[in-house]
């Protein structure tokens, strides 16, 4: 195994009875449940019995997703498969910024509780929607932005895979732009307008939340941010909080991971979002999910 970096989901892979298996069989990741349904009663039970509509509304996703993913590295290093660096998408750069000793676990679990909270109510004030683009280079996509008042290029993932957000009015004459440059645009199962300036009052609230807290201002591992797809400097709040409003430089963030050496990616999340993302990125670099290791640990327990 090369150089390893751990990679945390954000929304849109979570189902329900996610962790189930971990909490069964770990008594660590039963530990970290038990710890957080202590701060957010039945969080655990919402991961492993919540309907697929309760897990889509966002306050609930982004606990949630963060007690899975949490639990599941806690796993791998308990394991002895320790990350160099770490990198989260979205709601995962909290996961990671906690896996890299920024908070305690209660403290980045309370914030992602917060950040639930916050950009829902954002996305309840709005009529918007997101959508992934396949098939056009970036620029194309952010021509076909332009041509609408409010739709947003806010996820840049993979070659050929942006997102965007906007309001959903405009979504339909912005699907027909796209379908005339020859690409597709794929309706999310999410509830706003993420990282667009639609969520500009939820970065405030949330960076408020941030400088109320304990902050290690320098990462056990390195930490990558979705903002500036370079590693953290020591302006944690900044960069934590405006990412919620600004664009997610995932691809950049994954080619400067290859570049500084690594070679190992271990989605930690539920579904394998990263994993396929990181594959189209560079075919040379291992990727694949949590669960590919967990099976390795439990052979070796056998």
């Amino acid at each position: 195994m090369g150089r390893i970096a751990f990679v945390f989901s954000g929304q849109g892979d979570q189902f329900p009875g996610m962790g189930k298996n971990l909490y069964d069989n770990y008594p660590v990741a039963k530990d970290v449940f038990e710890r957080f349904d202590k701060i957010r009663p039945n969080t655990s039970e919402q991961c492993f019995s919540g309907t697929e509509d309760e897990l889509k509304e966002t306050a609930n996703t982004q606990p949630c997703l963060f007690a899975m993913e949490y639990a599941a590295a806690s796993v791998l290093i308990g394991n002895g498969i320790q990350p160099e660096a770490v990198a989260g998408f979205s709601l995962g750069e909290v996961v990671a910024a906690t896996v890299g000793r920024v908070f305690d676990p209660e403290t980045g679990f309370r914030l992602v509780c917060k950040r639930g909270e916050l950009m829902q109510r954002e996305a309840e004030k709005f009529d918007t929607s997101m959508a992934a683009v396949v098939k056009l280079t970036r620029e194309q996509v952010e021509e076909a932005c332009s041509k609408h008042n409010q739709v947003y290029p806010v996820n840049f993932n993979c070659p050929g895979q942006i997102t965007v957000s906007g309001l959903s009015s405009e979504m339909p004459g912005f699907f027909a732009d796209v379908k005339a440059l020859g690409g597709k645009a794929i309706p999310l199962k999410v509830k706003g307008a993420f990282h667009s300036p639609f969520m500009k009052e939820a970065a405030v609230g949330f960076k408020k939340e941030i400088e109320n807290v304990e902050i290690c201002r320098k990462a056990s591992v390195t930490l990558y941010s979705n903002m500036t797809a370079e590693p953290y400097t020591d302006d944690v709040v900044t960069l934590l909080s405006q990412q919620i409003c600004n664009p997610v430089q995932w691809e950049k963030i994954i080619r400067n991971l290859i570049s500084a050496g690594f070679d190992t990616f271990i989605e930690v999340g539920p579904g394998k979002t990263l994993t396929n993302m990181i594959r189209k990125i560079d075919l040379n670099v291992k990727a694949a999910n949590y669960m590919d290791y967990i099976f390795d640990i439990e052979e070796e327990v056998c």
